[in-house]
């Protein structure tokens, strides 16, 4: 998904008042009665089609990222492929990749919405699309150990105004004046809507080269991150429907990923992936991959119910979750200087940062 962007957690998909971020969990008397009665209390979202509108923005994309509907959870599933790109060669396929995301969505007393969503991300051999636990760098000969995404939370406010970039526990700083959230929006064919939309960062590395010098690409994250949603205009449209199912292209570029123990060798990764709507949740997920994140815990098969954090990337985690890589006897890399940026302090020596 310029400056009314978010990132990869938004296709997949602070803490606002308790009685708000506890929707899913109690019923208040109205909701009650209708569910006694067996009718729907109706939900307030903007459906007249305004380009200009960031209220209609905000509620649309609320509807695409979400279901607005309390309590309920959305299931997001992303497959495709990730690639190695370095000067003067081919670009070249590396990993096939898939993964699932669980979003639920509170409304808050502005009108804004907060989701709360919990996403896991595994890498496929290519050629027998095994999830994989080693892979074998084809760059350096090394097998080593793979390290899936899981981001738990990645939580942020769709309001009327455009959202400020992702902290990333504070490696983000960049501020940026409030504006009103509207997105590039076109009509496609044969009744269909398309949305393209995006993020473009360079921040702060949490894994810094002089304590991670095997998994660090440097000082700086630079990341790119690009959406297209393809919907039904007659489904945005729909006051009944209070999520909009949609299918659409997430990309990204990015460092090298640090489990590839690749350093600061010039190059980076491209993301291609193509992502949707699974109405049925864990049914619908392949069953290996549900298997695996099960392992991992049962949480990554539900949404968060409760508003907590810091929302970190993948990168951050790494740092948080994993130890820095024994240096091989010969093996060194020259160290920049560090340019002038909010770096986490150096950690002792074999420590868990």
């Amino acid at each position: 998904m310029d400056d009314t962007k978010m990132t990869r957690r938004d296709a997949f998909g602070l803490a606002g008042v308790a009685a708000t971020a506890a929707a899913g969990a109690a019923l208040t008397p109205a909701t009650a009665q209708a569910a006694s009665t067996g009718r729907k209390k109706k939900i307030d979202f903007v459906t007249k089609i305004d380009f200009k509108d960031p209220k209609w923005t905000r509620d649309t994309y609320a509807r695409l990222d979400a279901d607005v509907e309390p309590g309920k959870e959305k299931c997001g599933w992303i497959r495709g492929k990730i690639f190695g790109v370095r000067d003067n060669e081919a670009v070249r396929p590396l990993m096939n990749v898939e993964g699932f995301s669980f979003v639920r969505i509170n409304r808050l007393p502005d009108g804004s919405w907060r989701r709360l969503l919990r996403e896991v991300v595994f890498y496929r051999d290519l050629e027998t699309n095994e999830i994989l636990k080693e892979w074998t760098n084809p760059y350096t000969g090394e097998r080593v150990k793979v390290v899936p995404i899981a981001n738990d939370p990645f939580n942020f406010t769709i309001s009327e105004f455009v959202p400020e970039p992702p902290s990333y526990g504070g490696m983000q700083v960049v501020k940026r004046e409030p504006k009103p959230f509207l997105q590039d929006w076109q009509w496609g064919p044969e009744g269909t809507m398309i949305l393209n939309t995006g993020i473009d960062m360079i921040y702060p590395n949490a894994l810094r080269p002089d304590v991670w010098p095997r998994e660090s690409s440097g000082w700086m994250n630079r990341v790119s991150e690009q959406f297209i949603y393809v919907v039904k205009k007659a489904d945005v449209e729909n006051p009944n429907l209070t999520h909009i199912p949609h299918t659409g292209s997430w990309s990204r570029i990015t460092p090298w990923l640090p489990w590839m123990m690749m350093g600061q060798a010039p190059g980076h990764m491209s993301y291609f992936t193509h992502f949707s709507t699974i109405p049925n949740g864990i049914a619908g997920l392949p069953a290996d991959l549900v298997a695996a994140a099960r392992a991992m815990d049962e949480k990554w098969l539900h949404a968060p119910e409760t508003d907590y954090g810091p929302s970190l990337s993948s990168l951050e985690n790494y740092s948080r979750e994993q130890k820095p890589s024994p240096i091989p006897n010969g093996w060194s890399v020259p160290q920049p200087p560090a340019p002038k940026g909010p770096f986490p302090p150096r950690p002792p020596l074999n420590s868990k940062p």
